[in-house]
C-alpha cells in the first residue's frame, strides 16, 4: 500500500478505482502484507516455535479467517460465535483457544463437543462449571487457567487487561489454589499457564516484568504446564513514527523461560498480523467552515470505525491523490454520525481538499470492521481484499431494505 506518483495504490490497484466501482466508504486489504506480516512474526520466534493462534476478534471475516488458516495459524475466541467462524474457516479445533471471563454454560459445552485444543478458564466457578460438564460426558477437559500477573503493559487503559483492577485471569495466591485442586480432579487436565496483559504494546519492558512473574509463580506451583500462552498484545505503528516492538529481543527472553520448564509457547496476536493490511476508503461529502477550523465531513462515521471515539485512538488520514496546495486552515475530519465523538483526526498542513475527494483512513484492519456497527440504522461497509492481483468482494455492503 503506497503512492505511485500523485496516487494512492493498494497493491496494483489504484484506491480512485476502488471507490469507483465498490463506492465509500470501503474497508480494503491485502493478502500479499497479510502473508508477509505471518512470515515475519514466524521467522522472529521461529527458535521458540510457537502456535500462533489468530485473535478472531480482530477481524472475524470468513474470507480473511480461511486465508489465515491456509498459512498455518490457529484461532483465539472469545465467544461461540468466533468459534463456530473459526471452524467453519477450516481453522482445525486442535489448534484453538478459547478465552474470555464470561462464558455461558452452553459455549462450554459447545467448545467441549468440538475438541478444541484449550479452554482458558479465568475463574473458579468457571472451573468448577467445566468440571460439571466434564463429569456428565464421563469425559477428562484439557483446561488452562489464566493468570493475572499484575503488569502494567504501559497502552491505553481502556485495553490494559494484565492490572490486579483488570476484571481478567486471577491472582497468584487463587491460581496455585486453583492448580492444587485441578491436579485432584478426575474430569480436568491443567495443561496450560495463559496470560494476556493489554494491546498495543510497543515496548519490551512490560513482557520482561510478564515473565519473571511466570517464572516466579511456575516455581511455585511446581506444576510441569504443556503449553504456556503469553497471550498477544503486539502493537503496530499507527503514528508512522517508526516504533515498533523488538519481536526478537522479546523471543529472546522467552528462550529464558522455555528453557527452565519446556513448555510449548502459544500466541494470540491478532492487531500485529492484520492491523496494517487494511485501509478504509472515504469521500468527502461537505466541508464546512468553522470558527478557527474546517469541518471535512466524510461518508465514513464511527459506526464504520469506532476506535477514534471509543479509545480516543489514532489513525492517520492521507490523500487518495497528492496535490501540491496546502490548506491554510486546520481540518477536523468527521463522520456523520449525531454524536460529538464522531470524530477521526485534527490536522495542520493537510493538502487542500474538495468536497468529493477522497481520502485514506490507515491502518484499520483490526478491530475496525470487527467493532463497526449499524448505529444511526446506517449499513454496514463493504469489504474487498487484494488476492493474486484480483478484487475478491468478500463482504457484501449491507443494504437499507435489509435494516428497514
Amino acid at each position: 500500500m503506497k503512492y505511485r506518483s500523485r496516487d494512492y495504490l493498494i497493491e496494483n490497484y489504484k484506491a480512485t478505482f476502488l471507490a469507483k466501482k465498490y463506492a465509500t466508504p470501503l474497508y480494503c486489504y491485502s493478502l500479499k502484507k497479510i502473508k508477509k506480516n505471518i512470515e515475519e512474526f514466524k521467522i522472529n520466534f521461529k527458535t521458540i516455535n510457537p502456535l500462533i493462534c489468530f485473535a478472531v476478534k480482530s477481524n472475524p471475516n470468513t474470507t480473511l479467517l480461511s486465508e489465515i488458516g491456509k498459512l498455518g495459524l490457529g484461532a483465539d475466541v472469545v465467544s461461540i460465535g468466533e468459534l463456530m467462524k473459526a471452524l467453519n474457516s477450516g481453522i482445525k479445533p486442535d489448534k484453538i483457544v478459547f478465552s474470555g471471563v464470561g462464558k455461558t454454560l452452553n459455549e462450554i459445552n459447545y467448545a467441549i463437543n468440538k475438541k478444541i485444543l484449550l479452554i482458558n478458564a479465568e475463574s473458579k466457578s468457571e472451573i468448577l462449571t467445566i468440571e460439571k460438564l466434564a463429569k456428565l460426558k464421563r469425559k477428562r477437559i484439557d483446561i488452562g487457567i489464566r493468570l493475572n500477573p499484575n503488569t502494567d503493559a504501559k497502552t491505553l487503559s481502556q485495553i490494559s487487561t494484565g492490572k490486579r483492577e483488570n476484571k481478567f485471569g486471577i491472582s497468584e495466591k487463587i491460581f496455585c489454589d486453583l492448580v492444587e485442586y485441578v491436579k485432584k480432579s478426575k474430569n480436568l487436565n491443567l495443561k496450560c499457564l495463559s496470560v494476556h496483559i493489554g494491546s498495543q504494546i510497543l515496548e519490551n519492558k512490560p513482557y520482561e516484568k510478564m515473565l519473571k512473574v511466570l517464572i516466579k509463580v511456575i516455581k511455585k506451583t511446581n506444576y510441569q504446564f504443556e503449553y504456556i500462552d503469553l497471550g498477544g498484545g503486539m502493537g503496530i505503528n499507527y503514528d508512522n513514527n517508526n516504533k515498533k516492538l523488538n519481536f526478537k529481543k522479546y523471543s529472546l527472553n522467552i528462550q529464558k523461560l522455555t528453557k527452565k520448564f519446556n513448555s510449548k509457547i502459544i500466541f494470540e496476536p491478532g492487531r500485529s498480523i492484520i492491523g496494517n493490511c487494511g485501509v478504509l476508503i472515504s469521500r468527502v461529502v461537505y466541508i464546512k467552515e468553522g470558527h478557527k477550523k474546517s469541518f471535512v465531513i466524510l461518508d465514513a462515521g464511527m459506526n464504520d470505525l469506532i476506535r477514534p471515539a471509543l479509545y480516543n485512538a489514532k489513525h492517520r488520514i492521507i490523500p487518495v491523490r497528492k496535490n501540491s496546495k496546502k490548506s491554510k486552515k486546520i481540518y477536523e475530519f468527521v463522520g456523520p454520525i449525531c454524536e460529538s465523538t464522531d470524530k477521526f483526526s485534527t490536522l495542520k498542513n493537510f493538502q487542500k481538499l474538495n468536497e468529493k475527494d477522497l481520502v485514506i483512513i490507515c491502518d484499520v484492519g483490526a478491530y475496525g470492521m470487527s467493532l463497526s456497527s449499524n448505529y444511526n440504522l446506517r449499513p454496514k461497509a463493504a469489504e474487498i481484499l487484494i488476492k493474486n492481483s484480483k478484487v475478491q468482494v468478500i463482504s457484501k455492503r449491507q443494504k437499507l431494505k435489509d435494516l428497514i
